[in-house]
């Protein structure tokens, strides 16, 4: 893990293979005001990041904030049978095999309220993507509404499929796939416009560079196509 922020680390880990596309996966991972624990998005677990993870605190809550990021919960939650699971909507329908016991909201769990927001984006039939906000740190968390890939990632036609995707642009961008999934656009403006209101300074996503400077602006330009 590396600290990214004031409570807020980051850990990188191998990638997972989707339709052929190798994507490598991110988790983060908040200490809260009581020293418990939030893990977002989590990776694979090892033993070396299991040893990291406990030396922060208590494991609270494991958090898959979109319904296509959950192949490690059942391992997570095994190594730490004490810590709420959490699902975005439509996940414990995906994952029964799996007890879930909260589903995120609009409105935050109140073990962490008043420290990390939360915003469903809406109206894409992809997925309903959970956003979250780190107050301390001012790092807005997304998952896949925003992804970005270097040069020589992909080769062939993925490398082609990527590009025409937008996954390969200068900076983070919401790939077509998910533009085009956006068949209610009053629900994901109504959405949007939270998230874009943040006092953002850091944006962290689970495929592409973190954005450090001029967030805000940063996020107003990666979603201008909706508006």
């Amino acid at each position: 893990m590396q600290q990214f922020a004031d409570s807020l680390w980051l850990a990188d880990g191998g990638t997972v293979e989707v339709f052929g596309f190798a994507y490598p996966t991110r988790m983060a991972v908040i200490r809260l005001a009581d020293g418990g624990v939030f893990i977002w998005s989590p990776i694979e677990l090892t033993d070396a990041l299991r040893e990291q993870v406990e030396a922060l605190g208590p494991v609270r809550y494991i958090v898959a904030p979109n319904t296509l990021h959950h192949l490690y919960l059942g391992d997570w939650k095994a190594a730490f049978p004490d810590a709420e699971l959490i699902g975005a909507p439509g996940l414990p329908e995906k994952r029964d095999d799996l007890t879930f016991d909260d589903i995120l909201s609009d409105q935050p769990n109140a073990g962490w309220a008043g420290e990390i927001d939360q915003c469903p984006i809406m109206g894409n039939k992809i997925t309903t993507e959970v956003v979250f906000f780190h107050r301390s740190s001012g790092t807005v968390l997304f998952t896949d509404l925003l992804q970005q890939y270097p040069k020589g990632w992909f080769s062939g036609w993925r490398a082609l499929v990527a590009k025409l995707d937008l996954m390969m642009e200068p900076e983070p961008s919401v790939p077509r796939k998910f533009r085009l999934a956006f068949t209610d656009k009053p629900a994901a403006h109504a959405s949007l416009e939270k998230v874009l209101n943040w006092p953002a300074e850091k944006i962290v996503m689970a495929h592409g560079t973190p954005v450090v400077q001029d967030a805000r602006g940063y996020l107003r330009r990666a979603f201008a196509w909706l508006f």
